[in-house]
């Protein structure tokens, strides 16, 4: 396999990036990755809700080495406190950044969350959406050629849109949409509304489906670091049904590598699913958390004692698997992680990093309680 481009070499004469959601688990990794390894001036545009945080971005900015001539962090990067809910606002944003690339990263995404509020899936995940792709679309028509013909929007999106598999087989990008929950719904409507102002309007778009990331700096409410603080504090550790749902877990840097290679070079109007060939059961995971916690911090083992079944789900997808063909083929992506190696790194650095997720989990006023649950019907019809 040919080696994997340089970011600086992606990003070529896109001097200017626009990053939604550059605040949350997944963007803060992409921004991280432009400002250690590109010149790039990167316009970080994130509404700081309640999972939002800044201190991998932070540490990057203190410390990045400048050694190899690139310009110091903190004065390519440029945080725009911004909710695309409110479209004037948004359209500001955009005419500050002026971007030769936007990557849409900003969404609303933990599933059992939009169960118990989804109003705030559909007004963040497809009336923003809709807010920013009007600004970038009148930011796009008004750029100076060769700008123009250089710009791209770049939609990161979910495999949660394709519904659920049975026993076998893979989503691909001719996979039908077919969402179960108030977040994939919203993720779906999202999807297609920035497909359709590429067809409608010309809008130089590429869009991206992801498998579960997992990784360091990832709020604490999703499986793999609930899993891993549950353990460490010698606390049930909850697991859903029978345990029997599969996932396929993708390492985040890897993801990054993909979305650098999907928005830089992908082909303009078509989607590419991105998947880590890490295809477990929950209980599968659950059970590898626990066996290396008994290395890493054996006073505690054996952990999986604590594996505690508990009430499914509602709607809870019974199988995701992602086919990567395409993107492995025209883009030349493969995932550098195994799942093994990728789940090491992240439970040793929650290990490392105990005081950041009580941190965030008090600010953020969750405690690791379950969410998620119907707590009551919704209000009969009139």
């Amino acid at each position: 396999m040919a080696p994997f481009p340089s970011v600086a070499q992606l990003i070529a004469d896109r001097r200017r990036i626009l990053v939604t959601g550059g605040a949350g688990f997944i963007g803060g990794a992409v921004v991280r990755r432009l400002l250690l390894e590109s010149e790039a001036l990167v316009f970080n545009l994130d509404k700081l809700g309640y999972a939002s945080d800044l201190t991998g971005i932070e540490a990057v900015l203190r410390d990045a080495p400048t050694a190899a001539g690139i310009t110091a962090a903190e004065q390519r990067h440029t945080l725009l406190q911004v909710d695309l809910t409110d479209a004037a606002a948004t359209a500001e944003a955009v005419r500050q950044a002026d971007p030769d690339l936007v990557m849409h990263l900003a969404a609303e995404s933990h599933v059992d969350r939009s169960i118990e509020g989804p109003a705030a899936f559909i007004d963040s995940n497809v009336g923003g959406t809709f807010h920013l792709l009007q600004a970038v679309r009148a930011h796009w028509e008004a750029l100076p050629e060769p700008r123009r013909a250089a710009f791209r929007f770049h939609h990161i999106s979910t495999d949660e849109v394709f519904g659920s598999l049975g026993p076998t087989g893979r989503f691909s990008e001719t996979t039908p949409y077919d969402p179960r929950s108030p977040y994939s719904a919203s993720k779906a409507a999202s999807d297609h509304l920035v497909s359709a102002w590429h067809h409608t309007y010309g809008l130089p778009v590429v869009l991206t489906n992801c498998s579960n990331n997992y990784g360091p700096w990832q709020f604490p409410e999703k499986l793999i670091p609930v899993v891993i603080l549950k353990a460490i504090a010698g606390e049930p550790i909850p697991l859903y049904g029978d345990g029997a749902n599969v996932r396929d877990w993708l390492y985040v840097e890897d993801h990054v590598d993909a979305l650098l290679l999907a928005a830089t070079r992908g082909e303009l109007g078509r989607s590419y699913c991105v998947g880590g060939h890490g295809e477990r059961t929950n209980k599968q995971v659950v059970e590898a958390i626990c066996s290396l916690l008994d290395q890493l911090q054996p006073s505690g083992a054996p952990h999986a004692r604590l594996i505690t079944p508990v009430a499914d789900r509602p709607g809870h997808d019974r199988r995701y698997a992602i086919d990567p063909s395409r993107i492995s083929s025209e883009l030349g992506w493969q995932p550098r992680h195994s799942f093994e190696v990728g789940l090491e790194d992240t439970v040793r650095w929650y290990l490392a990093h105990q005081d950041w997720c009580g941190t965030v989990r008090q600010r953020a006023g969750y405690g690791g309680e379950r969410i998620g649950r119907i707590l009551q019907p919704p209000a009969a019809q009139a």
